[in-house]
């Protein structure tokens, strides 16, 4: 349901759907829908008249604009904490030392910006880090170790300038150069609060000696009992400039999106949760697992199937599992599909239980596929609960499928 169109003192349209609405019309500026569509979080179709259909495309986040905020929300309300827990969680795989502790506000840029804002503080509160940079350079005095491959291929038959390599003790690594990106990014995100722009602003210039990131992946680091004190702000760092972008526009106008696919993130959480779940008992779980659904001689007539998680026990598949967050009930549609694809899975790996995890609160459902010896259990996940609690739930889900893998043995005994 869309909430009321707030129109504040900055002038500014508050906009606020959820995900699965129908969309909504709004009068509002082109440049503002031209942005809105090229952010990929909503489709604005014109209507004439400075009218736009707005509607939402499958995923969530905000987009603001000099004129237009606009915040699609997930089906289940979530806030930003919860979001946060599930993005971290797929992004640093097996980084769980902490959560981040994020600031429930009903603007999700005004809670990302004092989240940064916090942790970030925290994380420097101590000073800036420091760490060893591994540098090449090239020197007329030998400094570290000579790099005698590249000395030969680039200065054949010179003394100096040597290519050396060492190590330098500086402020100038990973941690700190992704953490003053994120500062730098928010701090570009219009209307964030006027105190918290300044903390931002301040915070980065305690960075201001770091080299800036240049656009590609991000660097490398590796968490270790001397940046423990980065962790929770990096974690948020690494959410913020994977998801979040800001832009300049003419003068001080800017725009900013934050925009997630919730479907993506629901099913490489419970892939990566479950098989960490699946470590305490025996066998293999890979995730994305590629089978064969027919019998075909050349390559083209192929058909291939691809379950989210397979368990395997001496190289068999014992289990097969699937995420989906947007269940069919969500979307009107029949359960049918989902589980056409389920008997396929088993059908494919020979397994006789398929697991089928929904986004969502309810009861666990065993469906027996008629004519056949195949089960479908559609297993609930409540997003809502705390992160300790879905967890427990995941683990839950391993042990009951684990249970099934033994009676299952049990019986062909």
């Amino acid at each position: 349901m869309r909430a009321s169109s707030l129109a504040p003192a900055s002038s500014v349209r508050h906009i606020v759907l959820d995900e699965l609405s129908g969309g909504v019309v709004e009068r509002i500026d082109a440049g503002s829908a031209a942005y809105l569509n090229g952010s990929g979080l909503a489709k604005a179709s014109p209507l004439g008249m400075g009218l736009f259909r707005i509607e939402p495309v499958g995923k969530v986040g905000s987009v603001r604009t000099p004129s237009v905020q606009l915040e699609v929300r997930p089906k289940e309300r979530l806030g930003l904490g919860r979001l946060l827990f599930l993005l971290g969680y797929t992004e640093n795989q097996g980084f769980r030392d902490d959560a981040v502790a994020a600031v429930e506000d009903t603007d999700l840029w005004s809670a990302l910006a004092e989240s940064l804002a916090q942790l970030a503080d925290r994380a420097l509160s101590r000073g800036v880090l420091q760490g060893y940079l591994n540098v090449d350079e090239s020197l007329r005095t030998v400094k570290g170790r000579i790099r005698m491959s590249d000395q030969i291929s680039r200065r054949p038959g010179m003394l100096v300038p040597l290519e050396v390599s060492y190590d330098e003790f500086t402020e100038d690594i990973p941690e700190n150069r992704i953490l003053r990106a994120a500062l730098e990014r928010m701090s570009q995100v219009p209307g964030v609060r006027a105190d918290v722009l300044s903390r931002l602003r301040r915070l980065k210039g305690k960075l201001d000696a770091v080299t800036r990131l240049q656009s590609g992946p991000l660097p490398r680091w590796r968490a270790s009992r001397m940046n423990t004190r980065y962790h929770a702000a990096l974690r948020l760092a690494e959410v913020i400039l994977r998801n979040a972008s800001a832009e300049a526009g003419d003068g001080k106008q800017h725009s900013a999106a934050f925009v997630v696919d919730m479907s993506k993130v629901f099913e490489d959480f419970v892939g990566i949760a479950l098989r960490e779940a699946m470590a305490a008992y025996p066998g293999e779980m890979r995730l994305r697992y590629n089978s064969m659904l027919n019998e075909a001689v050349r390559d083209s007539d192929r058909i291939m199937v691809q379950p989210g998680a397979v368990h395997l026990l001496g190289g068999r598949p014992v289990m097969v599992y699937d995420a989906k967050y947007k269940a069919a009930s969500d979307v009107g549609a029949s359960l049918s599909a989902d589980h056409y694809r389920m008997l396929a899975y088993c059908t494919s790996l020979r397994v006789p239980t398929a697991w089928l995890v929904y986004a969502g609160a309810g009861e666990i459902k065993l469906r027996r596929i008629l004519n056949t010896d195949i089960d479908v259990v559609e297993f609930p996940l409540d997003l809502s609960l705390p992160p300790s609690e879905i967890l427990a739930s995941v683990a839950d889900l391993a042990q009951q499928s684990w249970g099934e893998v033994v009676r299952q043995a049990t019986i062909s005994r």
